[in-house]
């Protein structure tokens, strides 16, 4: 198996370590592995791509690249400057922090999971939630580390080899516990966290001058039952298959007043 991973955390990040061997283990002897990851953190910038300017991309080692870019800079880079052809899949991650509920807007994990579905590859975002039962484990990426690789088989064995439309692409978040207490894998849908989300708190420099940072909130509010977030508060791995077709389709016959 050909195999190309990338990450939103940098090219130095603990979880594309993570991921590196989970890839490796998936492409066996006869595969191969292929890293073109941000030179520098990009989270949060979700499916950005460097439309109006161009990026730079560095060979560090062998089938290993650094991008001055986003996520999708990146598997775009891999796509059609790195490998000569498409990889048989790719992953993202594992990002340090979940995707799951509305984070997954946000990810540029997943941004890059976005972008390989587009690009006509299979493409899997993996995160790891934390909270206090794996925040202070020497290694808080074990559970990632040990259910990593069977998760992402059974997402290749059991997505249809033919797709019209928009391209599958997978949300994996795995639980805020030690390996040892993964409970499982359920195929949920997203969630949503009730009053929880993104806002600024202001702040002055020693300078005089005002700045606003980004805080997020509190990432042990559950979903609702049966979604992502709720089952990995309760110690399941979140499988959520995705498609970049944001149309609401519930809506098409709901909103009579629009159509002339």
């Amino acid at each position: 198996m050909r195999i190309l991973i990338t990450n939103d955390d940098g090219i130095s990040a603990p979880g594309l370590a993570v991921l590196d061997k989970i890839a490796h283990d998936l492409a066996g002897p006869d595969g191969a592995v292929w890293t073109v990851a941000p030179a520098f953190e990009q989270s949060g910038v979700g499916h950005c791509i460097s439309y109006a300017r161009p990026f730079m991309i560095q060979e560090i080692g062998p089938t290993r690249f650094a991008v001055e870019g986003s996520p999708a800079d990146c598997v775009l880079a891999g796509l059609h400057q790195v490998l000569d052809t498409p990889p048989d899949l790719i992953l993202s991650g594992v990002n340090r922090g979940n995707n799951s509920a509305e984070n997954a807007l946000y990810s540029g994990t997943l941004g890059a999971a976005i972008e390989g579905a587009l690009q006509g590859v299979l493409s899997i975002g993996l995160s790891q939630y934390f909270g206090p039962a794996n925040r202070a484990l020497p290694d808080p990426f074990e559970a990632s580390a040990a259910h990593g690789k069977a998760v992402v088989e059974r997402i290749i064995a059991a997505t249809p080899l033919v797709q019209p439309g928009y391209q599958l692409f997978y949300n994996v978040n795995v639980p805020p516990v030690a390996a040892a207490d993964v409970k499982g894998i359920k195929l949920v849908p997203q969630g949503l966290r009730p009053g929880t989300g993104f806002h600024t708190e202001a702040a002055t420099s020693p300078t005089g001058r005002d700045y606003l940072w980004i805080k997020g909130g509190n990432q042990q509010v559950q979903t609702a039952p049966g979604t992502d977030a709720e089952v990995n508060l309760d110690g399941y791995v979140s499988v959520t298959p995705m498609r970049a077709d944001l149309t609401a389709h519930d809506m098409l016959t709901q909103l009579p007043g629009i159509t002339t």
